[in-house]
This record gives C-alpha cells, structure tokens and sequence, in this order.
C-alpha cells in the first residue's frame, strides 16, 4: 500500500507521508492477507507455497512472509 501510495504512476506522496497514512489506519494485515488469499482462490487453484508466493510477491500482494503464511493457512491452503 505504501508503494502503491507513494508511486508516481500512483497517487505521489512522499513515502514518509504514505508510511504515515497507512500506519494510522492500524490495519490489520493478517486479516487482509486472509481476505486476499479467499479471494485468489476464487480466481484459480493454488498449492500451499504457491499461494503464499502469491501473496508475498511484490507482483502479486506484498505481503510478508508471515502474513502471507497467516492468510494461505487462513484460507485453508496450507
């Protein structure tokens, strides 16, 4: 969110002005990641570690590792 924010084909806040945006928000970013990956699933199949490359990929959400393994387990992928 804060690269998309601060992206100049995006919305071009400084980074230090998105990083302050997004962290006021106090999301809770398990359950995004939760959310992200039901939602790839009704998309197409994914395995265990596909899911969670998925989900951690800069290319697909951006999670951290670890959300990413929180929201495929979530999900019950993993």
């Amino acid at each position: 969110l804060i690269q998309q924010l601060s992206s100049s084909a995006g919305d071009g806040y400084s980074v230090a002005d998105a990083t302050y945006g997004v962290d006021a928000q106090h999301a809770d970013w398990n359950a995004q990641a939760a959310l992200d990956a039901k939602q790839y699933l009704t998309i197409s199949p994914f395995s265990c570690s596909g899911l969670i490359q998925q989900l951690d990929s800069s290319a697909g959400s951006g999670f951290t590792v670890a959300q990413a393994k929180f929201g495929a387990k979530a999900a019950g992928v993993c």
